[in-house]
């Protein structure tokens, strides 16, 4: 029978060993003190718990992801991102990585729940005595675990409560996640330096390889770096560094993941590194392009995470622009050429930029605000100079020799020449000549735009606003408002062509003055020759851009109604000024090139547009341009039914008349073939446009093309000063920029004709008089041709006439019509109703 215990006797065994310190003041306040603390303990962990990260929140976390741009073929040609980051599955992370990770941050990862208590008490306790004493920072998390819990927390707070925040969130990370996850997220979110977050990124950063192609020594290296990235960098502290990566290459072969022979090998290779910047997986381009897109995006989705899932610099986006690298490359170098071609005579710029001789000038040259455009010019700094040369460095630490000869440009307003300006700290440009030899450059005053746009979609395929986006971001294409000049007589003719003027009209190119008012006096126009032609066709006064007749065309149109169609066209609300068919009224290039890809659309409205389609993270499409297919509702049908294939809806609606609209194209061809843009004729295919000068001159321009590709160029001072003298034209300085664009660009593009819509008839007529003629045909070479082809709307050619026998004679007979007529309908339009309430011939 068990014995009972004497619980009673057992009682009083206890009073008698406990009751003596009760008693004692100190034992009594320190088991009080214990109580707190324990509550206190308890306390803080329920306050950090609530504070805390939930399961559903670490389960849909995402680490934030640069932006990938493409162009419109797919390839990337740019990113926008603050952390350089590229997130990878746990199972794209090879074994060796994996294991020098491990070895180096956490070898019992895989077995321990995520905390490290000897390390945690020990980090408070230290934090609690550096606290009181002022030692500095205590040792920071330990585990991998702890880690990822810092990353997803986000908080610097240095307190205790900071502390059990992590260690709170650790539980709750291994509790909601595998191992494999948690090291993912690990290996995607650690930050290695240079700017790069994750093991992928860093591997870009440091070797130029992914993490796949990475030897031993330099995964081990990289697994060195989480402890102090600036204490381990591969050229400063290399000493220091290579300790550290052979310290994990012993500890992966104390754990048994390599032999001791590659641990040797592996120890005795040099530690090296690519230069900081040097890593590119692709060859970003078109600086300006890029600048407007992510505008456009910042403006739909936020810049950061808080701001939404889909913000530019976190939502990992993938955009596809409709950017034509081809044409953006070939763009960007013909409008540089030709700022500099034209800024180059004025002599040498300073940029009146210096960097502190006192400091670090590598680290200064290379945040130096100068965009050196060409790929073989190069931002440099004056590090010293003598008698007959100078000693000039460059991003890298790389120094060389720019002697006296290689310096000799004037300088620009003053006297001397470029190499006497010269001090120690200054920042200059100079071109790379190859064999180590440099020759000094001037970064051109003088700004432009070029736009390249495709006709039936609006899609932008090319945009430069200016020299470099890295010296000005000022994106003259779609920001600088700018006196369009000639360039605008077209919405002029355009009016006139819809209100009873044909191509082979007769007007008077003699003076012509108006009365503004008592207030503003006369008003007299006058040619930019100061000469008259008296009458002439509309043709032959757009080809030869002829103010005066422009202006008593918008007079007998009616210049509100030329007004209304430069707001139809989009280029903005105008005054009813007389002086507004001229182009004084302001635009933007990207505007202007929109307006004519209308007209060579045949009056249909085009929208420009620098993005096709937006992708989130998973590749979900969170936006598109055209969006005809969705508005159709049976893009998608999974299985043909026999009817007819769906045919997406034209896009916009007709805004001018379209036989109108291609008469202009047609009257404008004749510009390139005989009149201010004739040296693009050397090209030899269809293409339209008109040249434009202000007054001053201070800004020239030519816009137009193809029947596929309209462009602008656009190019003048910022600060709209005079460029220089009347020899500063359209035609000479403007166009040859589209010309070297299309050599490039264009070179492969088919030879297609301007196709006419439905109604439009062709007649033989007089280019000089506007005669119709039936004896004879157009010449071969259309420029020396007095006979031509001419476009008319229906009911509208001229009567007929006859040539003398020796012009037949004369002429070669080529019966080949050099337009195309589509037979589609013709869209019904109804006059503006305030057509029928304006004045015409005066002025408003």
């Amino acid at each position: 029978m068990a014995r009972i215990p004497d619980m009673v006797a057992f009682n009083a065994r206890v009073h008698e060993k406990l009751d003596p310190w009760r008693e004692k003041r100190w034992f009594r306040w320190g088991a009080y003190a214990a109580l707190a603390g324990f509550f206190m303990v308890m306390a803080a962990m329920f306050l950090a718990a609530a504070n805390t990260m939930s399961r559903e929140e670490i389960l849909a976390y995402r680490p934030s992801l640069p932006t990938m741009v493409r162009g419109h073929d797919g390839e990337l040609v740019g990113s926008y991102a603050r952390q350089r980051r590229v997130e990878l599955a746990y199972e794209d992370y090879p074994d060796q990585v994996v294991q020098a990770f491990i070895s180096a941050e956490d070898k019992t990862f895989f077995s321990h729940g995520g905390i490290d208590y000897p390390g945690l008490v020990a980090a408070i306790g230290e934090f609690t005595v550096k606290t009181v004493t002022g030692g500095g920072r205590s040792r920071g998390s330990s585990t991998i675990t702890q880690q990822v819990a810092k990353n997803l927390s986000g908080d610097d707070d240095y307190s205790v409560l900071r502390k059990i925040r992590e260690a709170v969130l650790a539980f709750r990370i291994e509790d909601t996640l595998t191992k494999q996850e948690i090291l993912a997220l690990y290996l995607n979110e650690i930050f290695l330096g240079r700017n790069a977050y994750g093991v992928q990124a860093a591997a870009r950063a440091y070797f130029d390889k992914d993490v796949d192609e990475l030897d031993l020594h330099e995964v081990a290296y990289l697994a060195a770096i989480p402890k102090g990235p600036a204490n381990y960098h591969p050229v400063r502290n290399k000493e220091r560094a290579t300790a550290r990566r052979n310290y994990v290459l012993t500890q992966m072969a104390a754990n048994d993941f390599i032999s001791e022979a590659q641990r040797d090998r592996a120890m005795g290779i040099e530690l090296a590194a690519i230069p900081t910047g040097s890593a590119k997986a692709f060859e970003e381009r078109g600086g300006y392009f890029l600048e407007e897109v992510r505008r456009a995006l910042l403006e739909d989705y936020g810049e950061d995470a808080a701001d939404g899932e889909n913000s530019i610099y976190a939502g990992g986006l993938w955009v596809r622009t409709s950017m034509d690298p081809v044409m953006q490359d070939a763009a960007a170098e013909a409008l540089r050429e030709a700022l500099a071609r034209f800024d180059g005579p004025k002599g040498w710029r300073d940029l009146g930029m210096t960097v502190d001789m006192d400091q670090d000038w590598e680290s200064q040259l290379r945040i130096a605000n100068v965009g050196t455009g060409f790929g073989d010019w190069r931002k440099a700094v004056v590090l010293e100079k003598d008698g007959g040369a100078a000693t000039i460095g460059f991003v890298g630490g790389q120094t060389a020799s720019l002697p006296r000869s290689a310096a000799t440009m004037p300088v620009r307003g003053g006297g001397g020449i470029a190499f006497d300006q010269f001090r120690p700290g200054m920042i200059i440009v100079v071109k790379d000549e190859g064999d180590g030899s440099f020759a000094l450059r001037s970064i051109p005053e003088v700004g432009g735009a070029f736009v390249a746009q495709e006709v039936d979609t609006g899609r932008v395929l090319a945009m430069q606003g200016g020299f470099d986006v890295l010296g000005s971001s000022f994106n003259r294409a779609t920001q600088a408002n700018r006196q369009p000049g000639s360039a605008f007589k077209p919405v002029v003719y355009l009016t006139a062509l819809e209100n009873g003027y044909t191509p082979a009209s007769t007007v008077v190119d003699a003076p012509f003055c108006v009365w503004q008012g008592a207030a503003l006096g006369e008003k007299c126009f006058r040619n930019f020759d100061g000469k008259y032609a008296g009458p002439k066709t509309l043709r032959w006064g757009v080809e030869q851009s002829r103010n005066l007749m422009t202006v008593r065309v918008a007079s007998d149109t009616g210049i509100n109604k030329v007004m209304a169609n430069a707001e139809k066209l989009g280029l903005g609300e105008y005054e009813p000024y007389l002086s507004m068919a001229l182009g004084a009224g302001e635009t933007t290039p990207l505007k202007l090139v929109n307006a004519y890809a209308i007209l060579a659309n045949h009056g249909r409205e085009v929208r420009p547009s620098l993005i096709d389609y937006v992708q989130d993270r998973a590749g979900k499409v969170i936006f598109r341009a055209d969006n005809r297919c969705a508005a159709m509702e049976n893009c998608n049908a999974g299985d043909w039914d026999g009817s007819a294939m769906p045919r997406p809806p034209k896009r916009g609606r007709q805004l001018v008349d379209p036989m109108a609209a291609y008469q202009m194209v047609h009257v404008m061809e004749g510009v390139v073939t005989r009149g201010t843009a004739q040296r693009l004729a050397q090209l030899d295919r269809p293409l339209f446009g008109k040249t434009g000068t202000t007054s001053g001159p201070t800004n020239v321009w030519f816009v137009g093309g193809t029947p596929d590709v309209v462009t602008g160029t656009y190019i003048g001072y910022d600060d709209n000063r005079d460029m220089g003298g009347n020899w500063v034209q359209g035609g000479s300085v403007a166009g040859p920029v589209f010309l070297q664009f299309a050599e490039k660009a264009l070179a492969d593009a088919p030879k297609t004709p301007f196709v006419a819509p439905e109604g439009i008839s062709f007649v033989r007529i007089d280019r000089r008089t506007g005669e119709r003629v039936y004896g004879a045909f157009p010449r071969e070479e259309e420029r020396l041709s007095t006979v031509i082809w001419e476009a008319f709307q229906p009911k509208t050619e001229p009567r007929r006439s006859f040539r003398n026998r020796e012009e037949e004679e004369e002429a070669p007979q080529v019966a080949t019509r050099p337009a195309v007529v589509r037979q589609a309908p013709r869209p019904q339009t109804q006059p503006d109703e305030s057509d029928f309430l304006q004045r015409e011939g005066g002025i408003y």
